[in-house]
């Protein structure tokens, strides 16, 4: 069968295995030009090492690599621990809020440079194609899409690594330390290995970012956090931090204490469980603060709306759903809904836990008068009669009419 005519493909190049041999598959299969796109989202000075070399020595023409760290961080992450989105219970998304940023440069370098479609590593099992794919459409819904994983008859990344050696691509992995990791300036990510098996406990040589809670200083450490309408702004009273420097204080911090670390059976969204452990050390430590803030600054009804929808944006972030207009305004919502939720978080961080030392915030709702268990004028008790009466009203009525029936 003959495969669409492509002329030019601009591919998400990580320099990890999938797509390091994708470009000479390309290559090969649709004998066309190769624009590898790489942004640098904070994974790290190893992985962007010699990539542009890797990528042209591999076959591509073109290579972007850009900096895309401080937009990650302000037009991504702070939207994300704004609205409190975290997947089933404990995921805080690192993989799935970096794909939609990513996807959308690949596609906008790819309409620069005049090519004629996307391509992608992204297993035809995974969350990934789905997230890159969407964002495609939403910003080049007229390019063709290459997803090699859903082509080729390469099933494993035993069969990766062969066709990688076989045309003398370079790569790190090896059939006996197969993991397979996501990183950026938010996370990393381990799938694969010993891992695909729940039952197994995760090895502690997978663990990158944080120590061992066993091994975590046995004294404990505070750090200070400013926010401003619940975005984070400070970091021990210095307000000179960029984003990317707040940041990565914070999982330098969180790493030294264990924090951060989890081990999810997830639900994907392609309909299958897969399981993943995840280090978020600053992440964690943010999320909690924030969450710490709010409660003195969040009127009751408006932080648990604020719950039900931090749910329904988390599902959406996972499922690749970034670019759409009820996203978007769910956007609005959190944002708006933050407005007031503006202070300082003290926390205390100690062998892989979090603990609140202090909350303040000039538009706390917390009123010592009324909250003290010291009787204040503030608040009548009486009062809590007719309260409870009022609520307890379709109880009393119900349970009347149980007695009388039986």
């Amino acid at each position: 069968m003959n495969k669409p005519t492509v002329k030019k493909a601009a591919l998400a190049y990580s320099g990890g295995l999938d797509t390091s041999i994708i470009i000479p598959w390309l290559k090969e299969h649709y004998d066309c030009e190769v624009v590898a796109v790489c942004g640098d989202i904070g994974q790290g000075g190893e992985e962007l090492e010699g990539l542009r070399e890797k990528a042209l020595k591999t076959g591509a023409s073109e290579v972007f690599v850009e900096d895309m760290r401080e937009e990650f961080v302000s037009d991504y992450l702070w939207k994300l621990v704004r609205s409190g989105a975290v997947y089933e219970h404990k995921y805080l998304l690192g993989t799935s809020i970096a794909r939609p940023l990513l996807a959308k440069r690949q596609a906008e370098v790819a309409l620069r440079t005049g090519c004629d479609a996307l391509a992608h590593g992204c297993t035809g099992k995974g969350n990934d194609q789905v997230r890159f794919e969407l964002t495609y459409k939403a910003i080049a819904p007229q390019l063709k899409v290459i997803a090699p994983w859903r082509e080729w008859d390469i099933v494993s990344r035993e069969d990766a690594i062969e066709y990688a050696k076989d045309r003398h691509v370079p790569i790190s992995q090896s059939t006996t330390k197969i993991y397979s990791r996501d990183r950026n300036i938010w996370h990393i990510s381990h799938e694969g290995g010993e891992l695909e098996d729940p039952a197994h406990a995760a090895p502690e040589g997978i663990w990158m970012l944080t120590k061992s809670p066993a091994d975590a200083p046995a004294k404990a450490a505070e750090v200070t956090i400013g926010f401003e309408s619940g975005v984070p702004v400070s970091l021990n009273g210095q307000r000179q931090l960029s984003g990317v420097a707040l940041l990565e204080e914070l999982n330098k911090l969180g790493g030294e204490h264990g924090i951060g670390r989890i081990d999810l059976v997830e639900n994907r969204f392609v309909g299958m469980k897969s399981r993943g452990c995840y280090e978020t050390p600053g992440g964690a430590i943010l999320v909690f603060a924030l969450r710490e803030l709010e409660a003195l600054a969040l009127d009751r009804t408006t932080l648990h709306f604020k719950q039900k929808l931090a749910l329904d944006y988390a599902e959406m972030v996972y499922n690749g759903l970034w670019f759409t207009p009820l996203r978007e305004s769910l956007e609005a919502f959190f944002e708006r809904a933050a407005a007031p939720v503006t202070g300082e978080v003290t926390v205390r961080l100690y062998k892989g836990n979090l603990e609140p030392v202090s909350r303040k915030s000039p538009n706390s709702l917390y009123s010592l008068d009324i909250a003290s268990f010291t009787m204040g004028a503030s608040y009548d008790q009486k009062d809590a009669l007719g309260f409870i009466n009022l609520i307890g009203l379709p109880i009393k009525v119900r349970a009347s009419l149980r007695q009388s029936n039986s």
